[in-house]
């Protein structure tokens, strides 16, 4: 065995040209996205009174239900559900699921087996209290063919009996899967209405906002939830999360989310809270293309130091997401060490891999972001088990990206090779 010699000059650089050939198509996609984003902020006449917080109940809070209307208008959709007593992203997609699915109802995954915290909610393989399958909700899955949804086994699949099927855009944690993008989310939704014209076409939008022009909801989503801490939040947004879709469908969620006859009229906002929702989402489209320009970046960093990267440099990305094989633990924990001393926050910390609720594996988690978690600001983490995958996203300033990654390049190293 021997390193590969390595000249990490010549490395950046090579990196920032690849990057660079994407320039035209990221900013494009940019500007198109901000300028709906002010349309939008310009069409339900956002002013100062907006940005104000409620107390108690939070009743006629007009800067909520404004907000609520921007993304409606966003998404393309009848209704939105925006607020900051979502505490995750996983919560918003467990309130959609759980307020639209009844015991008897059918599931179907048909873009593989979801990430952990999904596996949570849903109850399978491993059982959990109060999840889907715990409540008698029947779950099957689709294994995708190669990095694409078999769009024929949806159609056998789908019958009268399925009330939604479950699309994940992102690759969550696998380097086997690609990231769907939306023109295959349309196929899919036309695949599964041809079998069953009324089945709910839910989509995880998370990682994916503002990446693309269009959006899921555009091509045939009934329902769609994400992260505020995200992309739609542009590294401002402290908290929350976000349902879109069908009016009914986000009415029977908001139930879900507070209490039935309440819905969505409640919910005060807090502190700054309303500004700072405003304020990400105008910042998003600009903040969403600084984090992909970084993990194109750190694609062809990698995969110039011998690794397995997914997507590769030059691939079309749907996601903010990174995958990069690491093929060790060290190397694993090295890389989100890298990360978390070069992070802004917190970078005295040193991570080290732990289990957390939701996930089956331990993970390592580098995340030293202003907002605790936050995936839209830089951060790393991986389960640790075979093949040591991390998983690498955001970013809000390219130049932070590019300073962390080389820094984590020369920590973990090329790949030994093998003559």
């Amino acid at each position: 065995m021997k390193v590969l010699s390595i000249d990490y000059q010549a490395l950046e650089q090579a990196a920032l040209a690849e990057v660079a050939k994407h320039i035209p198509e990221l900013e494009e996609a940019a500007l198109y996205n901000t300028e709906k984003v002010i349309a939008a902020f310009r069409n339900n006449m956002v002013s100062d009174y907006y940005l104000k917080p409620t107390t108690g109940y939070g009743y006629s809070d007009v800067g909520r239900d404004k907000l609520d209307e921007i993304y409606a208008e966003l998404f393309k959709t009848e209704a939105a559900l925006v607020r900051s007593q979502f505490v995750s992203g996983t919560h918003a997609l467990a309130v959609a699921l759980l307020g639209n699915l009844r015991a008897g109802d059918e599931l179907i995954a048909v873009t593989g087996a979801p990430y952990d915290t999904m596996q949570t909610i849903i109850g399978y393989p491993v059982k959990s209290e109060g999840s889907l399958v715990d409540l008698g909700v029947t779950y099957k899955e689709l294994p995708m063919t190669g990095d694409h949804v078999d769009l024929d086994a949806v159609r056998k699949a789908v019958t009268s009996k399925t009330t939604m099927i479950h699309i994940q855009r992102s690759c969550g944690y696998s380097s086997v899967r690609k990231t769907i993008d939306v023109e295959e989310i349309g196929r899919i939704c036309k695949a599964a209405k041809e079998s069953n014209p009324n089945v709910i076409c839910f989509v995880d939008n998370c990682y994916g906002e503002f990446i693309e022009k269009m959006e899921p909801t555009e091509v045939g989503a009934d329902l769609m939830a994400g992260s505020l801490i995200k992309n739609l939040g542009g590294g401002l947004a402290p908290t929350g999360g976000y349902i879109v879709g069908r009016a009914d469908l986000v009415e029977k969620a908001s139930y879900r989310l507070t209490a039935p006859g309440l819905g969505g009229e409640m919910g005060a906002t807090l502190g700054d809270t309303a500004r700072e929702f405003y304020q990400g989402l105008f910042l998003a489209p600009h903040i969403v293309i600084q984090a992909v320009k970084t993990a194109i970046f750190a694609a062809a960093v990698f995969k110039g130091l011998g690794y397995k990267v997914k997507p590769l440099p030059e691939e079309r990305r749907s996601d903010i997401i990174q995958a990069i094989t690491l093929e060790s633990k060290k190397r694993l924990c090295d890389f989100c060490v890298a990360i978390q001393s070069n992070s802004p926050v917190d970078a005295h910390v040193e991570p080290v891999p732990s289990p957390l609720p939701g996930y089956q594996d331990e993970i390592i988690m580098a995340a030293g972001t202003f907002v605790q978690g936050a995936s839209i600001e830089l951060s790393a983490d991986g389960p640790c088990r075979d093949p040591f995958n991390v998983y690498f996203q955001g970013g809000l300033t390219f130049e932070h990206g590019r300073l962390v990654i080389m820094a984590a390049a020369k920590r973990v190293g090329p790949l030994l090779d093998a003559q």
